[in-house]
């Protein structure tokens, strides 16, 4: 009964290798041995046919050469001129015919004649021995002497017109021919043609010989054979299927059966037990061919694999001790980013929301926002190049410098820029660098100044009008090069006023036809809800990429935020006067 496997599935064994193997055997051996018979049976029949034809044909002619030429012409002369007298053209059994023939048979020549070919008869073990005439117009024979001494015998002047003229051509030519009729069964007929001395052909010599014992003969032959095939192919089939099971089916199922229980032994591993010895290695295959080189190869293969799971395991427990340490890391990031809102409830002057997904447990993108004073806020987008844990381990660095020098620089972006530059650019060794958007607004007046430290173009929203992308010359990436300048700009939001700045991971995100996203999509997007709140806004941003990328994977962190101005009283105040 077959063995379940470890899925408790019984494998479905429609025929063992065992009997594919016997009927296989079986079945070349019948063939062989319907072949062996065929051609055996062919070449024994030919060779003996061939054997008694040649026999008969020369026992045809010695018999010609024996016996008395003159005795036999006189006769045969006798035999024709009467039928050619008496019975031609006529009944050939005429009283006056067969009369004048049956004389012949006491004369003492006759009998002499006859006695010789008696005595050639009984010592060559024929059926019969017979001389005759030719009626060569009617085709026919007519017998002068026959040796046969049973009731087939014929008497002198019996007419033969059964004889083809193939067959007495034959006779002439001193050939044998076989037959088979239901009087004398299987019989082999030869002749040998009789010459005067001056070479006129008188007639013919003719020899019977039983074929009946011959056939007998062959057709025991043709039993034997196929009983000694039959015995034959019966032991080979028994040795053959004995050594095929010994050589090839009993090593498999060892194989197979290691095979089970390692598999078996390591899911009962896998729950926590112990594997218990090799399998592949206590086999002991010694067929000396290509399945002993496999057990080996599966010995092997199991050191090799039990090694290789070993190392595995270690690997995979390393691996979740630093997914669990990246989720930590993870959980860090995202609290140091500000995550609470409405992030200052008492400042009604403005609103502000921002997200940040990583491509990884960890990124490199960074936004802020901090107020400096009761009367300023700065706002920081920032994208670190690189990705995972060094990206993350700097961002944490720039971030924190970037939001310290913020609250001692005068409000101007650019100083800021300068010192965290000065401060990142020591000890860089892994030439990393961040692209930075800052900016610093006087929450009084809506007034501020904006540094873009090679980071995308904000997109600004004025009241009652659509997002358009505020477009100006970039400085150089923080932490690219020591001692660099950075330019600043100044810039004014009026109540209701929205200001949208983003990470490249926005404009440059990709579908599965690598088509980018692009910012003329993401000002579509924008401007579907200009007048939203932020959180709003940048929902719709993140449906619109989501439902642009698809299936297609993350390459890039997605950082947003949106800033929406109210106004202080003052602000409001003005902007009503301007009115």
């Amino acid at each position: 009964m077959p063995e379940t496997n470890i899925h408790g599935n019984t494998p479905t064994m429609r025929m063992s290798i065992s009997r594919k193997t016997l009927i296989s055997i079986l079945l070349m051996a019948f063939v062989l041995s319907v072949t062996a018979i065929i051609i055996g049976y062919n070449v024994y029949s030919s060779t003996m046919d061939q054997h008694y034809i040649d026999n008969t044909v020369h026992l045809s002619r010695t018999a010609a050469e024996l016996l008395d030429v003159e005795a036999i012409e006189h006769y045969s002369d006798r035999v024709f001129s009467t039928y050619q007298a008496l019975a031609k053209g006529g009944d050939p059994e005429n009283e006056a015919y067969l009369a004048e023939c049956a004389k012949m048979e006491n004369e003492p020549a006759w009998k002499e004649m006859r006695r010789e070919l008696q005595i050639i008869s009984k010592e060559n073990d024929l059926m019969s021995m017979l001389v005759v005439t030719l009626d060569q117009e009617a085709h026919s024979i007519i017998y002068v002497v026959d040796s046969d001494d049973t009731e087939t015998y014929c008497p002198p002047g019996t007419v033969d017109d059964t004889m083809t003229d193939q067959e007495i051509a034959d006779f002439v030519g001193s050939n044998a021919v076989i037959s088979n009729t239901e009087e004398f069964g299987w019989l082999i007929s030869g002749g040998a043609p009789l010459y005067n001395e001056s070479g006129r052909l008188f007639g013919l010599v003719i020899i019977d010989i039983s074929m009946n014992d011959v056939m007998q003969d062959r057709h025991d032959f043709l039993v034997n054979y196929c009983l000694i095939l039959l015995l034959i192919t019966a032991l080979l089939s028994v040795v053959m299927t004995w050594s095929m099971r010994r050589q090839v089916v009993v090593p498999i199922n060892k194989l197979a059966k290691a095979a089970t229980d390692y598999s078996r032994d390591r899911s009962e591993h896998e729950m926590g037990q112990e594997i218990i010895g090799k399998h592949f290695s206590d086999l002991n295959i010694r067929t000396g061919d290509e399945l002993e080189n496999l057990s080996y190869v599966m010995s092997d293969m199991e050191t090799q694999l039990a090694e290789y799971i070993k190392n595995l395991t270690r690997v995979t427990a390393e691996k979740e001790r630093i997914g669990a340490e990246l989720n930590v890391a993870t959980q860090i990031q995202a609290d140091m980013l500000p995550r609470i809102f409405p992030a200052f409830p008492h400042h009604k002057e403005f609103d502000i929301y921002a997200t940040m997904t990583p491509a990884k447990e960890v990124g490199g993108d960074f936004y802020d926002f901090f107020l400096i004073d009761d009367n300023h806020i700065g706002l920081v987008m920032a994208d670190v190049s690189g990705k995972g844990v060094p990206a993350a381990l700097f961002m944490v660095i720039a971030k924190t410098l970037i939001k310290n020098q913020a609250q001692t620089c005068d409000y101007s972006p650019a100083k800021v820029l300068e010192k965290v530059n000065e401060q990142l650019c020591e000890g860089n060794e892994a030439d990393l660098f961040v692209t930075v958007w800052l900016a610093i607004l006087d929450l009084r007046t809506g007034k501020g100044m904006a540094a873009n430290a090679g980071h995308e173009h904000p997109a600004l929203r004025r009241a009652d009008g659509s997002y358009e992308l505020v477009v100006y010359r970039h400085s150089m990436a923080v932490a690219a090069m020591e001692d660099i300048p950075f330019k600043e700009h100044e810039f004014e939001l009026h109540p209701g006023d929205s200001l949208f700045v983003y990470t490249d991971g926005v404009a440059e995100a990709t579908n599965a036809h690598d088509e980018l996203y692009g910012t003329e999509r993401m000002i579509d997007a924008l401007n579907k809800n200009p007048a939203a709140t932020p959180q709003e806004i940048l929902t719709t941003v993140k449906s619109s990429v989501d439902e642009f990328v698809g299936d297609a994977p993350q390459f890039d962190d997605i950082t947003m935020l949106c800033f929406k101005y109210f106004g202080s009283d003052e602000s409001k105040e003005e902007s009503e006067h301007t009115k």
